[in-house]
């Protein structure tokens, strides 16, 4: 019977393999402990700040201001309004579940 080396799981960032000692468990995957950062502003994660959304990794700042409600009322008066699209952060004109 030939030798079978085991087989470790990849980390979806950087596709190496990750093992116990180095690894944080999040969004059903395993990762290594510095490619565990937000898919945005790169900030290093943990299991408090963290938010996973489609397989994607976030803090739950970037999530919210990426995924979370959008318009007047959800941050304040008139203050608040921009004309900003939110191109700077890959946001499209159309509708979620529209793309």
């Amino acid at each position: 019977m030939p030798f079978k080396p085991v087989e470790h799981p990849k980390c979806p960032k950087c596709k190496k393999s990750v093992y116990a000692a180095e690894e944080k468990v999040a969004a059903g995957q395993k990762w290594h402990k510095m490619c565990f950062k937000c898919g945005m502003c790169n900030k290093l994660l943990d299991s408090t700040n963290a938010a996973e959304h489609e397989g994607e990794v976030f803090c739950k700042v970037c999530h919210a201001r990426k995924f979370g409600p959008k318009g007047y009322g959800f941050g304040g008066g008139a203050g608040c309004l921009s004309m900003d699209t939110g191109a700077h952060l890959g946001l499209t004109d159309q509708p979620a579940g529209q793309e």
